[in-house]
């Protein structure tokens, strides 16, 4: 986003994650994961916002790691502010 001219700091960007969990052989085992991004942003980017929520995948070193082992979702919220 910051590349893209929007800001994220300052509590401009938040997520809420949720997480889909089985039991293997007694074991508790993540499968899913979920994540909810809140972007509040000024108007007249938003198209740079969802391009960047589009391609952020592959830089995540979370989505890294665990690609293959968890199945990953997301969603962009945005708030327009002035």
């Amino acid at each position: 986003l910051e590349a893209r001219g929007i800001p994220a700091g300052q509590d401009r960007l938040t997520s809420e994650v949720e997480g889909g969990i089985d039991k293997e052989d007694g074991v508790l085992v993540i499968r899913t994961v979920h994540v909810r991004y809140h972007l509040r942003m000024e108007a007249g980017k938003e198209e740079r916002a969802r391009r960047a929520h589009e391609i952020h995948h592959p830089y995540c070193p979370v989505y890294r790691t665990l690609v293959g082992c968890v199945e990953f979702s997301t969603e962009l919220e945005i708030e327009i502010v002035s």
